[in-house]
């Protein structure tokens, strides 16, 4: 009790600095439900690290070669991509469980289990963590254009009850866990990185595409995987990825992202996967998600 009075006499700057170690949201987040309502077993095994099953041998396209039609391997994809974007205009709103797992620097890359929530306008993020069990109830909530641009964020565990902070999402703390912002976060954003990514990669022409069909979660996909036989003046982040687009909805509810082989043959270590679980979309997120 000495130690959370000493805690609360202390500057907001410290205490938090000492309080909250938060883990802002990666590239694609969206949801909140209360820590009380446990996740339900298909929620569970997919947070278990589920592995996608193949349905299809895959096939596999290369790079298109010099003064040939302009076709390309990555047109597929793109075409994939221009789904999902369409298929975006017509979502207000949107729940899931992200189960997200990232590798930073030299440490082990531990799974965080998020619920979440997603609003489009104004665009609005809930996030409310219920695995590794030492961050279980930790939050963050962030509206584009309130709170002069700062996200409102909890600690977990005893030291909640001291209530939400603000705290730029740039912040060191915010990124102690993730490299991603929780303004970066949304399927929305995330198209949009591809869009721009995919857009590029078809320009410079060094990739090689795998299609095929898999089912995650019980949903039936198409599995895309972009490999970069090449990087050019270090254009590319990774050396692989791989994108996973339901067929029902054409949104992607997984991403797998490889660093660059250490040595031939190599598949490259996995730095960060994120998964969507049970999305459902147009749920109807009211105000008070968001008003922390």
């Amino acid at each position: 009790m000495t130690m959370l009075c000493n805690l609360v006499k202390q500057t907001p700057r410290r205490r938090w600095r000492r309080v909250f170690s938060f883990g802002a949201l990666g590239l694609f987040a969206c949801a909140c439900v209360s820590a009380a309502n446990p996740l339900p077993p298909s929620v569970r095994n997919a947070a278990a690290g589920e592995t996608p099953i193949v349905l299809a041998q895959a096939t596999t396209t290369a790079p298109m070669k010099a003064g040939t039609a302009a076709t390309s391997p990555m047109d597929e994809p793109i075409r994939l991509l221009a789904e999902a974007k369409k298929a975006m205009e017509g979502v207000k709103d949107y729940s899931c469980v992200l189960v997200k797992k990232e590798k930073m620097g030299d440490k082990p890359a531990v799974e965080n289990v998020m619920s979440l929530k997603v609003r489009a306008e104004p665009f609005g993020v809930n996030l409310r963590w219920v695995e590794p069990k030492a961050m279980v109830g930790q939050e963050a909530v962030y509206v584009a254009g309130k709170n002069d641009g700062k996200m409102r964020v909890k600690s977990a565990g005893f030291l909640g009850n001291l209530g939400f902070v603000s705290l730029d999402p740039a912040d060191a703390r915010a990124k102690a866990t993730s490299k991603h912002g929780i303004t970066e976060s949304g399927l929305a954003n995330m198209i949009e990185r591809f869009v721009i990514g995919w857009d590029k990669e078809r320009k410079v022409n060094v990739t090689k595409v795998r299609l095929a069909d898999y089912e995650f979660n019980k949903r039936k996909c198409t599995r895309v995987e972009t490999i970069h036989l090449e990087n050019p003046e270090n254009q590319f982040l990774f050396y692989r990825s791989v994108v996973f687009f339901d067929k029902e909805t054409h949104l992607p509810i997984r991403v797998e992202c490889y660093d660059w082989p250490t040595k031939d043959g190599d598949a490259g270590e996995l730095v960060e996967v994120f998964s969507y679980v049970n999305l459902r979309l147009n749920v109807g997120v009211g105000d008070e998600v968001f008003d922390h």
